[in-house]
């Protein structure tokens, strides 16, 4: 079952972890803020199930929970 991403990028301090964590799905822009790799617009995204692990890695990481997950 995929499962529901957001992100917050106003939380965000460019630390760089989620796409570190996650390069595949995160990424961040010219000024360090995290934004979807595939998808830079949008603030939210529905995660493959392969992918999960890899992104509740990165969001347990992210220490301002910039990041947020729904099932």
């Amino acid at each position: 079952m995929s499962q529901l991403c957001k992100i917050v990028p106003e939380r965000c301090i460019a630390c760089g972890l989620c796409a570190v964590y996650a390069p595949e799905i995160f990424d961040y822009d010219e000024e360090g803020i995290v934004l979807f790799a595939q998808e830079p617009e949008a603030h939210q995204q529905f995660i493959p199930e392969a992918k999960q692990d890899v992104v509740l890695n990165a969001y347990k990481k992210c220490p301002v929970r910039a990041i947020l997950l729904e099932s």
